[in-house]
Parts: C-alpha cells; structure tokens; sequence
C-alpha cells in the first residue's frame, strides 16, 4: 500500500491542485484566513455547499494539515475550524488568485455589461 506522499504527484503545481484545487476547498480556505468558523457558520457563509461536502472537504483538508478542528469541552458542544500555520501559508496564493479575479473582472467589464468594442 502505497503511503499518502507517494501518491502526491510529482509536479508541485499538480501536487498543490490535488489538495486544494475544488471550489469549495479554496472557499473554505478563503474564509478561514479572516477567523476560525464554526461548521454552519461556514455552510450559512458558503451559498450552495452541502452539508456532507463541507464536512468531506473539512475532514480532507484536516488529514492534509491545512485546518485544525478544536473541539471545545462545553455544553452544548463547540467546535471551531482554524487554519494551521501550514494552511494559513497558502495566504500568499489566495491573494494572487484575488488579485488575478480582480484584473479579469475590470478587463471584462464592459463584456459583462453587454458593451460591444
């Protein structure tokens, strides 16, 4: 059986897509940069997202050590979702992708108002 590291793939930019390269992964990310969130915070905040999706994306970015789930000893229960410093080391490559989304938007403006050249 193979290990988790050897089936990664090689290429680095393969590599980082496989962990993190969903929609709902990087979402996740995203919001988790600002704060720790407890889970339907997260699913209120995320339009669409499903309960079992959340959950699933939760628990594959925990295995990867990108989140930590903090489970608090209260009653009733409460439990927090936080990136750990690995996770929050991604901060760099969420601003890129904003700032890449931000020049699209503004480029495309006029198409998105239905502005012919």
């Amino acid at each position: 059986m193979k290990t988790k590291a050897e089936l990664l793939p090689e290429c680095p930019v393969a590599q980082t897509v496989q962990l993190i390269g969903n929609k709902w992964k990087l979402l996740i990310i995203r919001n988790l940069l600002e704060r720790p969130w407890r889970f339907n915070e997260l699913q209120r905040s995320l339009e669409g997202i499903s309960q079992k999706v959340l959950t699933d994306s939760l628990r594959s970015l925990a295995a990867d050590g990108l989140v930590s789930r903090t489970v608090y000893p209260e009653v009733p229960p409460r439990v927090e979702y936080a990136l750990t410093d690995l996770g929050y080391s991604l901060k760099p490559v969420l601003d890129a992708m904003r700032d890449w989304g931000q020049q699209y938007q503004a480029s495309h403006a006029d198409d998105a108002a239905g502005v012919e050249p």
